[in-house]
């Protein structure tokens, strides 16, 4: 994901910084906060980066071809410097803690490397930079949150903004880097995220998005190490702010997803009725090496009871194929678990090696390429299928949707989402964006819901 930047229009500000935001919505939240640290100390952001003072590349590690993006878009900036010698050019992120001084060693123009908790150290690492030395800190922690650091809202529509509940994880999958790279799991104090939203809210966002690695994991623990605060009471705390609020929350374990967070979801209609359940196999044996902690029998007894408590629940998945030593018939598993799960839609990736993680120290990667391109086609065969047939089954019905803009294919149309997470496109007419309405849905495509505004919603 790349993060388009919007000036911040800072009065006192005298230099231009500009960000590019690459993998998850965490990192874009990482990139406000780094938008905001940078903005105390006389910077402003802007989208084009040849004004820029500072660039900063924002990068992820989950996958081998997100790190080549990198690279690439690196060698383009390195062309773009030739012309401001000046620029300082940092990368941070989930890249920065995995190579480290690499970066220092292999991109002569690369001045910054820093972690993803090393941000507000970024103004000393600059001076560093601007008296001629290169500067690097990618030290991990077990207390960063950056709770009291209000983001600048980069790319805002004005209507949706996440916020960063806890940073890290604790759940050591064997083909998972983030633990590496993300350090030790740590929630936020509830008080910040609250006045968070609230104050989201009092400047008219209408929805939010509360991020973690695992935010089912959230808590509060007391001096003798008891929980005093679960992530349930959290989502309740802040749909209790304004019934016109909307709340959603990513990702999940389906280890941590309790009875007490579908029910709190069940009481109130501004928590969406939408879960990612994350998978990644549907065959017993892969998943114990994949160091999951659930099997595949547990897997759908937990999905049928998300089912029984929120009937119209939107659930999504992830799913790695061609895991080390999968077999055919642990393929088809996976492949009956898609059909069992009816997912509304499902983020499908061929295994991709991460070094340093248990996998690449422990198993051989050693399911051929075309092998794996050949078992994830067969994967988004069936996920398209169900796709279609879940959607079409909307047509007729109304639901309510969030205006967040205009749709990217006309400005005659806006687009929005409804309760389930699902893109509905509908045409603008008067309304505005930010406004509810009830949309009655008339056709649909594997990824959208397109209909007509029947009435505006009043709360």
């Amino acid at each position: 994901m790349k993060g388009v930047i919007a000036d911040t229009a800072h009065e006192s500000a005298t230099r231009n910084l500009y960000i590019e935001t690459y993998g998850c919505a965490m990192n874009l939240a990482d990139s406000e906060v780094v938008a905001s640290i940078m903005a105390t100390k006389g910077f402003k952001t802007t989208d084009d980066i040849q004004e820029a003072d500072v660039v900063f590349v924002n990068t992820c590690s989950i996958r081998d071809n997100a790190e080549a993006h990198v690279w690439g878009r690196l060698r383009e900036i390195k062309h773009q410097k030739k012309t401001n010698p000046g620029m300082i050019v940092g990368v941070l992120g989930c890249m920065a803690e995995r190579l480290k001084t690499q970066f220092l060693e292999k991109e002569q123009i690369i001045d910054i490397v820093v972690g993803p908790d090393a941000y507000r150290d970024i103004p000393r690492l600059i001076e560093q930079v601007e008296d001629g030395q290169k500067a690097m800190n990618v030290l991990l922690s077990r207390e960063e949150t950056y709770a009291e650091i209000v983001p600048v809202r980069l790319s805002s529509n004005g209507v949706s903004a996440y916020i960063s509940i806890m940073r890290g994880c604790d759940n050591m999958c064997s083909f998972c880097v983030v633990p590496f790279t993300r350090g030790r799991e740590r929630s936020r104090e509830p008080e910040s995220i609250i006045k968070e939203a609230q104050e989201l809210y009092n400047q008219g966002y209408k929805e939010v998005t509360l991020l973690g690695q695992n935010v089912d994991s959230y808590k509060m623990e007391n001096e003798q190490n008891e929980v005093v605060f679960t992530f349930a009471q959290l989502l309740e705390k802040v749909a209790q702010i304004a019934p016109d609020l909307r709340v959603r929350f990513t990702s999940s374990h389906p280890k941590d997803i309790t009875d007490e967070v579908l029910y709190t979801i069940k009481k109130y209609d501004n928590i969406c009725n939408y879960i990612h359940y994350p998978m990644q196999s549907g065959n017993t044996r892969v998943l114990n090496m994949m160091n999951r902690t659930y099997d595949r029998d547990w897997f759908k007894m937990r999905l049928d009871k998300i089912r029984e408590v929120i009937p119209d629940c939107g659930i999504s998945t992830d799913i790695i194929t061609g895991f080390c030593t999968e077999t055919e018939e642990e393929h088809q598993d996976t492949l009956t678990m898609f059909d069992y799960g009816k997912f509304d839609f499902a983020f499908m990736y061929k295994y991709s090696e991460r070094p340093g993680t248990l996998a690449a120290r422990r198993y051989a990667d050693d399911i051929p390429e075309e092998v794996k391109g050949r078992r994830l086609t067969e994967i988004i065969d069936l996920q398209h299928r169900n796709s279609i047939i879940k959607n079409t089954s909307e047509i007729g019905k109304t639901h309510i949707v969030l205006i967040e803009g205009e749709s990217k294919k006309s400005e005659l149309d806006a687009k929005g989402r409804n309760d389930q997470n699902k893109i509905v496109i509908f045409p603008i007419e008067n309304y505005k964006k930010g406004q509810y309405v009830k949309v009655l849905i008339e056709r649909v495509t594997i990824t959208s819901l397109i209909g007509r505004i029947v009435e505006e919603v009043k709360f």
